[in-house]
């Protein structure tokens, strides 16, 4: 028996084997209307491979760039090989919700692919309530999943991420499933609860991390899979961001204040469930937690990256809540090499489920999350540089910063322009985008130091901010800014002078530099 037939335990579906490029007919529409397709996949893990580079390969052998395009649905982002090859070849026409790769952002800014963007625990539940295809009666045309297994019912065990999977599943008229064989089978990893629809929805039974609520597979209607692909292409997985001085700084930043609110008993000795946000000071956070004095730490989050595997091998944290494995392909390879000792640390759960409100407030996770820049008043912007640029979306910062115990966000004081060392600051007058508001954060960090935002009105918050977290370079232009706003406004609540407000932006537009005052 075939490793491929192994996998598929139901024998009823294996006359559904084919090779990638046989899959190609499910996606020809005798009314030539784009297809509305989801994939499986979240943060370059578990997604479809083998299926959609067939696609793009026979896009590209028959000239049909442009011509023939798809919308995408898909729980974030996925490995460039895919989604990113699609962008190039003009395949795809709208794209929700989160993206990373250079080429489908370059299309996404020129208009040529339209992106929405939205939190990501919303996004799986407005998906599975029709609102993204309201033309096709709330449904999807071609479900692509990436399995490592199918059980004897015909019900899909994912690979290495969950994402917005099952909504799809649920909702798509076709699946295809690609089974990865080259990875073990990770069954009994996966804990897939799928919810109701309004007003039937059930309160999520969970009041622990280590708790269970669902099923080890998706369950499947098994008569709408049409093909099984074999795959044993690897995870083009998210490469390994190291720290530096600055996000170590962060980090100590961050483990300083978790110390004292320990020893003021807002927080119990071993914290409380942690989120952490994807990128180089995320990873500081973690490495910091791990040469930490707290034990019997658990996490809750979207994504486990490298750093957390050293923080499991330390015996620190005990548990991991996640809907991805975000790892590099030196984490991957670590992965694999101790999957027996990992296993029974790590549950994943549908995004749905992993960045749901509801359990994020009742475990009173505590958020930490970089943003682009945020403001003197708190307010903060994640996803569009200078207001208007897409970089890549909220992603699941939103939904745990609004719901936390504790909602922080983190990022560089300043960073580097071209024409300048200081160029940009991460503390502005006025946030060209707001993702969060002034009501979502309690806690904003640099470098330079940690403002904690609690109980503080709007012109107290912004003096902390400018003291604790601002780079010198900026700081006595944003104290003059704030001062002069007071006056000019009669000290309103909020106080700023909107002719100068974004005056920061405009001229690092204009002239590569955030900074317009003699330097």
């Amino acid at each position: 028996m075939s490793e491929l037939q192994s996998r598929v335990r139901d024998k009823s579906l294996h006359h559904l084997f084919m090779k990638p490029e046989d899959t190609i007919k499910f996606f020809k529409d005798a009314d030539n209307r784009i297809m509305d397709l989801g994939w499986s996949g979240f943060t370059p893990v578990g997604y479809p491979k083998v299926v959609p580079i067939a696609l793009a390969d026979h896009v590209e052998k028959n000239n049909l760039q442009g011509k023939w395009k798809f919308n995408l649905f898909i729980g974030a982002s996925v490995g460039s090989e895919t989604e990113n090859r699609w962008a190039t070849l003009d395949m795809i026409d709208r794209r929700w919700p989160y993206q990373t790769g250079k080429d489908i952002g370059k299309g996404i800014n020129s208009g040529k692919i339209r992106m929405g963007d939205k939190h990501l625990s919303m996004f799986a539940q407005d998906l599975r309530y029709g609102f993204y295809t309201k033309d096709r009666g709330g449904k999807l045309d071609v479900a692509i999943i990436e399995a490592t297994a199918i059980t004897e019912n015909g019900d899909i065990i994912l690979a290495g991420s969950v994402g917005a999977a099952p909504e799809i599943i649920d909702i798509a008229d076709k699946i295809i499933v690609e089974i990865n064989t080259g990875m073990p089978s990770l069954e009994g990893m996966h804990d897939i609860m799928m919810t109701d629809l309004p007003p039937y929805r059930k309160i999520i039974p969970i009041t622990d991390v280590r708790q269970r609520c669902g099923t080890p597979f998706v369950p499947t209607n098994k008569s709408k899979i049409v093909a099984i692909v074999e795959s044993k292409l690897p995870d083009n997985g998210r490469a390994l961001r190291g720290t530096d001085d600055v996000a170590q700084a962060i980090a100590d930043n961050i483990v300083d204040f978790f110390t004292h609110e320990v020893k003021a008993g807002r927080l119990p000795k071993n914290l409380l469930p942690l989120q952490s946000g994807v990128g180089s000071i995320a990873n500081a956070v973690v490495g910091g937690l791990t040469a930490s004095p707290f034990e019997d730490l658990v996490v809750f989050t979207e994504v486990l990256q490298d750093t957390f595997l050293p923080f499991l091998d330390s015996g620190k944290c005990k548990y991991i809540n996640c809907t991805s494995l975000s790892l590099s392909a030196e984490g991957f390879k670590e992965w694999w090499e101790k999957f027996e000792f990992y296993k029974d640390k790590v549950l994943m759960r549908p995004q749905q489920i992993s960045n749901n409100p509801e359990l994020i407030r009742r475990l009173g996770v505590i958020g930490m999350n970089t943003p682009l820049e945020f403001d003197i008043y708190a307010h903060a912007n994640s996803t569009c540089a200078g207001g208007t640029k897409m970089l890549n979306g909220i992603g699941g910062s939103g939904d745990f910063l609004r719901n936390a115990y504790l909602s922080i966000m983190h990022c560089p004081s300043v960073r580097e322009s071209k024409t300048d060392e200081f160029g940009i600051s991460g503390v502005v007058t006025k946030a060209p985008h707001v993702d969060h508001t002034e009501a979502d954060l309690d806690v904003l960090v640099t470098e330079q130091g940690l403002a904690d935002l609690r109980g503080l009105a709007p012109k107290d918050r912004a003096r902390e901010i400018i003291k604790k977290c601002a780079h010198p370079a900026y700081k006595d232009y944003l104290t003059d800014y704030l001062e002069r706003s007071e006056k000019a406004t009669g000290y309103h609540h909020e106080p700023h002078i909107l002719s100068e407000a974004y005056k920061m932006h405009i001229n690092l537009a204009e002239n590569g530099t955030m900074r317009f005052w003699n330097k």
